[in-house]
């Protein structure tokens, strides 16, 4: 037997070590920098934990944890450490999963006896954790047969389904369980969790965490099953990580789009409509007709043509589409009408696939871009239900281009860029894109497939869209590009999407004559810019703080008279800047000036003019801007009209 073995490392370099050395033993002969911020290692590409020996050969990079690799671990091991405070502080208690997420973990717990927790359990829950942390208990991994493992967790039913459903879904595969058995972590002889791992070595690795709060989950996400009680948390590397996810979180509270939308009497969600369907009051709608008015101009001078389309259609449009077949569940029920089954539509595109067949097209109409402000309509589960970010009823900014194979990588190019230019206008400038690709389950031919996907992959190399693959992550009948933008906060959304469909051209029998006058069959493009103008409205919303620059905000100028007296002087001066195309509110002296003005700064107005004597005889303002330190007095009405009609038409469509 060799004294020595080799692993290579992620820059292809070699390290000798002796046999039987873990993962945590060459952390520790690379440096000790790298040994004290390891957590696991990835073996081949698996991942691994820190005690396990290597294999001479293998390919092995250490896992830090300040990547989300490692904060994957990080949570996944403090969610087990949860779950062992809650067994110890509620003897009885049945523990079910307990995954990391996106910034932190949860568990999911049924009490004995029908208890819950309160908000207040969650400190005790916390200073025993703390105990465990302070204990430095070692998670050590167990290999167990199915009948094992039925056995270990027989008091615990949601792990006996969990074990008992071996050739079930990956999420179970997730948790421990495989077709050879199952694994396990033990922390001391009264804990033991079903886990796939890998996890840190040890509970003392463990400190930078929260518990956030308490909710209601159903098991398996079906209700109808058995109600399980959630705590989530979250978990990092550091204490400054810690701090600074949490003042995220407290920037993100002020920012919450729904309560933003009441404050400032933008929108709300009655309770007579039912869950998900928002009405917009007039402010709010005035932002949106600025934001639509603004898509719409940019839209035509691109060469869109507009279209407009009904609410609801007969199944048989939906059943040539695939959406009965596909997406059904996600439809709202069907309505019977004089013999005929009709339904709300979930997407647009069917209908704009109408407009293209409604007669005969040449070659020399495409590419064919038909635009649309559709709205459609999706039975969401209440449980996702998200204000605007998530309702059951709203307004996509569809685009659907029809075009002819060689005319869809440089369309595609000149879309990506088109959006970026837009979003750009909106005051979003960071960028990034996922590439979904072909999954496991799809419909059409691979090389079809593959077209579609090199002309996406164009497109992002021409933007220099900085993007990932997401592997198998396409729908089942196209290929797409998911553009992500990153807020004021650093917050990720997905707002744009262009996907290149390979099957509704087929499925509608679509048709061109080209240049040889043979039929051809059209490329189509799906492409929602904003999403919805709901979503990008609450992402708007959120990015700004409720603070929408000038050309956006509902009401621009807010001119406050000192005195009644003065009020005339306020009209004319709001006259001026209304033919200027200006939005303005005059706040009459009907209470006192610093209410008025408190009142203007809360509404978030960007320019608050107070006109007193002075002002009154030389024809000026008083202008308190939302952005400046000081008020600026006497400044002529005519040059604060031009320079802000100026900043507004910085905003307006390009020419």
């Amino acid at each position: 037997m060799s004294d020595v073995i080799s692993v290579v490392l992620p820059d292809g370099s070699t390290r000798d070590l002796p046999p039987g050395a873990t993962g945590g033993e060459l952390a520790a002969a690379i440096g000790r920098g790298l040994a004290k911020a390891a957590v696991a290692v990835t073996v081949d590409g698996a991942e691994r934990d820190l005690s396990e020996p290597l294999s001479d050969g293998a390919r092995v990079a250490v896992i830090t944890d300040g990547t989300e690799a490692g904060r994957h671990i990080l949570r996944h091991s403090t969610a087990h450490v949860l779950a062992q405070a809650v067994t110890d502080l509620w003897p009885g208690a049945r523990y079910a999963i307990g995954p990391p997420i996106e910034n932190g973990f949860y568990y999911d717990f049924e009490l004995p006896g029908g208890t819950h927790f309160s908000d207040d359990d969650l400190g005790r829950i916390e200073a025993r954790m703390w105990e465990i942390i302070a204990a430095d208990q070692p998670f050590t991994r167990e290999e167990h047969s199915v009948a094992e493992g039925l056995e270990l967790f027989a008091d615990q039913p949601y792990k006996v389904e969990i074990i008992e459903g071996v050739d079930a879904a990956d999420s179970d595969r997730a948790e421990g369980v495989g077709a050879a058995g199952v694994s396990a972590y033990r922390n001391t002889d009264s804990f033991v969790d079903l886990c796939r791992g890998p996890h840190v070595p040890s509970t003392g690795r463990l400190g930078h965490f929260r518990l956030q709060k308490v909710a209601a989950a159903y098991w398996r996400g079906d209700e109808r099953r058995p109600q399980l009680q959630r705590i989530y948390g979250t978990a990092w590397e550091s204490k400054a990580a810690l701090e600074e996810h949490l003042h995220r979180l407290e920037e993100a509270e002020k920012r919450d789009h729904r309560r933003l939308g009441a404050e400032l009497d933008l929108f709300h969600f009655p309770v007579e409509l039912g869950g998900g369907l928002v009405v917009f009051h007039p402010k709010g709608g005035l932002v949106r007709k600025v934001m639509e008015d603004y898509s719409r101009a940019e839209h035509e001078k691109a060469g869109y043509e507009f279209v407009f389309t009904p609410h609801l259609a007969k199944s048989t449009l939906f059943e040539i589409s695939g959406h009965l077949e596909w997406y059904a569940e996600g439809m709202y029920p069907p309505m019977e009408l004089e013999g005929g089954t009709y339904y709300p539509k979930p997407m647009n595109c069917p209908m704009h696939i109408l407009v293209y067949k409604s007669r005969q097209r040449s070659y020399r109409e495409l590419p064919l871009r038909l635009f649309e402000f559709g709205t459609v309509y999706r039975f969401e589960r209440s449980g996702v239900l998200n204000g605007l970010l998530r309702a059951r009823g709203f307004t996509q900014d569809d685009s659907h281009i029809f075009c002819t194979p060689d005319q869809l990588a440089p369309e595609l190019a000149d879309l990506l860029a088109f959006v970026l230019r837009l979003l750009r206008a909106f005051g979003l400038e960071e960028f990034e894109a996922e590439l979904a690709t072909r999954p496991e389950k799809f419909v059409g031919e691979p090389d079809e497939w593959d077209v579609a996907t090199d002309a996406l992959r164009h497109a992002l190399d021409a933007a220099a869209l900085p993007y990932v693959v997401a592997d198998g992550e396409g729908a089942f009948y196209a290929p797409k590009i998911d553009v992500h933008v990153k807020d004021a906060i650093g917050r990720r959304w997905q707002v744009s999407t262009l996907q290149v469909d390979l099957q509704e051209p087929q499925r509608f029998d679509m048709e061109f004559v080209g240049s040889d006058n043979a039929r051809h069959r059209p490329y189509m493009i799906h492409r929602a810019l904003f999403g919805s103008i709901e979503r990008f409205f609450g992402i708007l919303l959120e990015h700004y703080a409720g603070a929408f620059p000038t050309w956006l905000s509902p009401v621009q100028v807010a001119l406050l008279p000192v005195r009644s007296d003065h009020q005339p002087y306020a009209e004319e001066a709001a006259g001026a800047l209304r033919q200027a195309g200006l939005r303005v509110d005059v706040m009459a002296a009907d209470e006192g000036l610093g209410s008025r003005i408190r009142k203007a700064k809360l509404e978030k107005i960007p320019y608050v003019l107070v006109v007193g004597d002075e002002d009154v005889a030389a024809g000026t303002v008083g202008v308190n801007a939302r952005e400046a330190e000081q008020v600026r007095r006497g400044v002529p009405l005519g040059e604060f009209r031009a320079a802000v009609a100026a900043e507004v038409a910085a905003h307006a469509p390009t020419p």
